[in-house]
């Protein structure tokens, strides 16, 4: 019974979730016009990301070491377990992101649009895709834009989900560009839907999502990248573990 009504809650949120773009649709689509409009972009991806949620009884319980300055640029780096770890950074963060993901994301009904505008598409298995993806990166830092990227590169196939190693170029970025690395730590998003919601459903609840101080990258060299990659892989690991101990 408790998996039917799971079935039904993640049928229930796709249906708001298409309801939702499909209204603010005109106004994407205005925006996403040549020359594109890159925070009324933003600000209807947190609109229809908001009432989506809203409506569908998900909420996100924000914490943080210190307050963040928004008015800086960061490279944002969270684990991934859930397509709600992507509503979760567009409602921390606002009006000034750019998601760095996979290229099938093109294809989606919703997300197509915002990597054919804004956000920067990659294929995974390709190295230049991968070389021109954090170019563009760089291009999009030095306009004062914060660049969202999970370093683990993919959802864990594993459930519950385990935290998967990090890859190098977030942190390299970072260092390159003198911008500060943000680590967020998603605790519990995939239990209210893990992965897509496929294979489980979802439910409604509270997401819990601590922000991390601001980690910066003044001084470094291109040779610190691995230790700045470990340093949040720690951080991130730690809150999870405190979390699992704290629920038993």
């Amino acid at each position: 019974m408790k998996g039917i009504l799971k079935k039904l809650h993640l049928y229930y949120f796709l249906v708001v979730l298409a309801l939702a773009f499909i209204l603010l649709y005109p106004l994407i689509y205005f925006f996403s016009r040549r020359p594109v409009n890159f925070k009324g972009m933003n600000s209807l991806r947190w609109a229809f990301s908001f009432i989506s949620t809203s409506l569908s009884g998900i909420f996100y319980k924000f914490t943080y070491e210190q307050k963040v300055d928004w008015s800086k640029t960061y490279i944002i780096c969270a684990n991934h377990t859930s397509n709600l770890d992507i509503t979760a950074i567009i409602l921390l963060a606002g009006n000034n992101i750019v998601f760095m993901g996979k290229e099938e994301l093109l294809k989606n009904f919703i997300t197509g649009i915002y990597f054919r505008t804004i956000d920067i598409p990659v294929k995974r298995e390709s190295k230049m895709s991968a070389f021109r993806a954090f170019k563009k990166a760089e291009e999009s830092i030095k306009e004062g834009k914060s660049v969202v990227i999970f370093p683990e590169g993919m959802i864990s196939e594993f459930y519950p989900p385990v935290l998967q190693p990090f890859k190098n170029g977030p942190f390299k970025l970072a260092i390159d560009q003198g911008v500060a690395i943000l680590p967020v730590t998603i605790v519990d998003n995939w239990e209210l839907m893990w992965d897509d919601g496929n294979k489980y459903g979802s439910k409604p609840g509270i997401c819990d999502i601590y922000i991390h101080a601001p980690i910066e990258t003044t001084g470094m060299q291109s040779q610190d990248a691995e230790s700045l990659r470990e340093m949040v892989y720690d951080l991130i690991h730690g809150r999870l573990k405190r979390h699992h101990s704290s629920m038993g």
